[in-house]
This record gives C-alpha cells, sequence and structure tokens, in this order.
C-alpha cells in the first residue's frame, strides 16, 4: 500500500476447534466431532481465503486447556496443522503460537524456518512466556516461573532465534556443481551466542526463509507484555472491553516504540472480537443467548477461577465475586486477570452473570448484531484510534467464519476499509514491513 493510498483493515481468522464460544461444541451447526480431522482445518483455511483475510491464527498451550468432559478441547500442535493448511492455501497467513517459557531457540527458529519455506513465506510467529502452573508440571516444574523472569527469557530467546534465522547468508546456497560447492565459505555461520538463559553455538540447520523472520506476533498486555511488543512484535492481539480501553492501550503502545527506534507504523494493533451475527438484532441476540443456554457452569466456574487466580467452586453461582488478590500477586496473565476483575466490578456481575459474559471470548469483547452493525463497530475502533485491525473469534464454527465473510466483509471493502484483493506473496509485504536484510558477510 503506498503512503498516498487510504488506510485499511488487517483481519485475521482465530480458529479454534467449534467455535469461541465454550458451548459451541453443544450447538446444531457446529461439528466437533471433527476437530481432529485435517480436512475441517482446511475448509475453515479456504474460507477464510476466500475472504482475503490477512491470516489465521492457532493459539496453543503445552497442557490441557479446559475441562475434557465439558468441553471439545485438544486437538492438534499448530506448527503440524499450519504445514498441513500450507499446501492447501495460496495466500492467507499462516500464525502459531509457541512458547518461549518451555521450548529452546533452537527448534521454534528451525520449525518457524520450516514453515516460512514450506508456505512460501507465509508464517507467522505468536510469542507468549505461557501463564500456567499446569503447563509447568508437564515439564518437571512444581512452579512456574516468575513473571518477569519470563520476559527475561523471552528477549534473550527471541534475540538467539533471530540470529540463529540469519546463520545463512540469503545467497548462501550458489549451488555450483562445476566447483563441488554448495554454499561459499563463511556463508553459513555459527552464532557461538553465550548469555544467562541460553547457550547455543548455531548455525541453524535450515536455509534462511523467503521472509528471513516471519512475522512477529505478541498478545500479552501487562506492563513486560507491552514493553517486549514495542521492542519486538510487529502485530498485537489484545482484548479490551471498551472503546476508551481500545483507545488507551492503543495510545500507550505505539508511544512505546520510539525509544526501540521503531515507527508506530512498524506494529499493528489487532483486538480480539467475537461476531455474532444475525440477519436482525433479535435474530443476533437470540443465537447469543442460545449459546448462553447451552453453558455448562461447572466448565465456566473452573475457567473463571483459572483467570482470576482464585478458586470460586465452593462459592453460589448468583452470588458475587469475592475479595480478589491484586494483579501484581497474579502469577499467570496479568493482563486478562484485571479486564476480567474490572468488567465484573464495573457492571456489578454475580459469577453466573460474568460466566455468560466471558462464554463467547474469555475476556475478548463479544457483539452480537447484524452484519451492518458489526461492520459499524469495527469501523468506528479503527478510525477512532483503537485499532488497525482485528482478530475475528467466530462464537461457532464453521457458520460464524462464513456468515462473517460472507456477510461483514463484503460491507467492509463497499466502505474502502478492506482489500478486494491480495497484495504481496509474503505476510510481511501484506503488513507492509520490510524484509529483515540478514548478514551480508
Amino acid at each position: 500500500m503506498s503512503a498516498d493510498s487510504p488506510r485499511q483493515f488487517h483481519l485475521n481468522a482465530f480458529l479454534m476447534n467449534a467455535g469461541h464460544h465454550d458451548a459451541a461444541w453443544r450447538h446444531p451447526r457446529t461439528q466437533p466431532e471433527r476437530i481432529t480431522d485435517i480436512s475441517y482445518f482446511q475448509e475453515l483455511a479456504r474460507t477464510a481465503e476466500r475472504g482475503r483475510l490477512d491470516s489465521l491464527f492457532l493459539a496453543d498451550g503445552v497442557a490441557l486447556w479446559g475441562n475434557a468432559r465439558y468441553n471439545a478441547v485438544g486437538g492438534f500442535e499448530p506448527l503440524t496443522l499450519l504445514s498441513a493448511l500450507a499446501v492447501a492455501t495460496e495466500r492467507i497467513g499462516l500464525i502459531a503460537t509457541v512458547s518461549t517459557t518451555f521450548n529452546e531457540p533452537f527448534h521454534v527458529a528451525r520449525k518457524f524456518a520450516s514453515l516460512d519455506h514450506i508456505s512460501g513465506g507465509r508464517a507467522g510467529w505468536n510469542i507468549v512466556t505461557s501463564g500456567n502452573v499446569a503447563e509447568a508440571r508437564n515439564f518437571g516444574r512444581e512452579e512456574h516461573l516468575e513473571h518477569a523472569l519470563r520476559y527475561e527469557r523471552a528477549a534473550e530467546f527471541l534475540d538467539v532465534t533471530k540470529q540463529l534465522w540469519d546463520s545463512w547468508r540469503d545467497d548462501a546456497p550458489v549451488v555450483d556443481r562445476e566447483r563441488g560447492v554448495y554454499s561459499e565459505e563463511g556463508a553459513v555461520a555459527p552464532i557461538d551466542h553465550r548469555g544467562t538463559h541460553f547457550r547455543v553455538d548455531g548455525p541453524l540447520n535450515v536455509q534462511r526463509s523467503p521472509q528471513g523472520h516471519p512475522l512477529l506476533v505478541q498478545a500479552g498486555s501487562s506492563e513486560d507484555g507491552k514493553e517486549f511488543a514495542a521492542r519486538y512484535a510487529e502485530a498485537v492481539f489484545t482484548a479490551q472491553q471498551t472503546l476508551a480501553d481500545g483507545q488507551t492501550f492503543y495510545k500507550d503502545l505505539k508511544s512505546r516504540l520510539a525509544k526501540y527506534g521503531r515507527r508506530p507504523d512498524q506494529l499493528k494493533i489487532l483486538p480480539g472480537i467475537c461476531p455474532v451475527i444475525g440477519a436482525t438484532e433479535a435474530e443476533a441476540r437470540a443465537l447469543e443467548d442460545e449459546l448462553t443456554g447451552l453453558q455448562v457452569p461447572e466448565y465456566g466456574l473452573q475457567q473463571l477461577s483459572g483467570m482470576l487466580g482464585t478458586d470460586l467452586s465452593e462459592l453460589p453461582l448468583d452470588g458475587p465475586l469475592p475479595e480478589l488478590p491484586e494483579e501484581r500477586d497474579i502469577n499467570g496473565n496479568k493482563s486478562r486477570f484485571t479486564l476480567v476483575a474490572d468488567l465484573a466490578r464495573r457492571e456489578q456481575l454475580t459469577i453466573r452473570q460474568l460466566i455468560a459474559r466471558l462464554g463467547g471470548g474469555r475476556g475478548h469483547r463479544v457483539f452480537a448484531g447484524t452484519p451492518e452493525q458489526i461492520a459499524d463497530q469495527l469501523e468506528q475502533w479503527f478510525t477512532q484510534g483503537a485499532a488497525d485491525g482485528f482478530n475475528i473469534m467466530p462464537p461457532y464454527l464453521p457458520g460464524g467464519l462464513d456468515d462473517f465473510v460472507d456477510q461483514v466483509i463484503p460491507l467492509l471493502q463497499d466502505r474502502g476499509l478492506f482489500r478486494t484483493e491480495y497484495s504481496g506473496r509474503t505476510l510481511r509485504e501484506r503488513y507492509g514491513l520490510e524484509r529483515p536484510p540478514g548478514r551480508t558477510h
């Protein structure tokens, strides 16, 4: 997009099994029996690509999220799944979540370089530090690493990973059959990293990929998370409930970029929204109520207890939340804790009401309305300084994604807010980002 072109959305399809609503799997318009069927995800990917969305996004953790008795949880490891989706699509970006706390830089650098080659330059990495003690206990630890230490490790992890991606020069493979030389002397070099958390010799055993580095995405909104994003991230997935909160976050994060020598346009902020779409507002609200009516309270209570770091299992559902800890005492997802606690206080919600409010988006904004009302909401946040685009979270699949692509996207295109055709071959190009130049000597 040239400097004279009108600013347009970036849109990402956040795919989650039967859909984002925690009761979606019980709805007759979903297919929970297919969540380990590769053809199901290939169909979803093609739908998103038909809508010209920038990318697909897969969340992940290294523990079972949620109670498998009450929800269609579990499923594919994201990099494996995205490799299969890469060969079933042509243009859409492919973003996978991978933790810096329970992996090593060499593994991650190798896997993302491979995905970038397989997809022709469409890979993206959602960088997380993990926020769940259950994950720690799958890796031999009784407790999770302290929050600030996780981000310290993540910063070194990313620095090492980038060095590994650059350990091959772009021109390293010369394939000179006459001389018997595949790569020139020095074109593939060790990195010899010696740091606080990692000792890595290198070089990587994968040639430099089409994008050089995959698109770097981040999703934490704590103070540590925002500083990490300002330093490294090229896209941020975030959660705010109100336009004012979205504007505050947007201004705050963009203002932090200059200290790292970065421009505001080098980082795109994409709040999550769960759009419940109906032909009329009444139909949309009826669908929202139908999904709420299918919720299993035991599941929602367990999820809410985890978000708030407080056991709520013995409390009455129709009573208020108990006194909660301070954010500084939370060693999990600090920003989500604060969002949920503030929502409950602001609207004086009972535990049952809070479970219902969180059912569709786990703290992300849920909006029920007509396609026109959904488009109006997205346009408002985009034009009033709260977003560069959106992380679209269909409440149920596949229909929720179909409805967004077929009914909302055309409205955004008619308003000049979203592309009608893809431009550029790589995900970085679609975001208007330069390709990291890599080593020249």
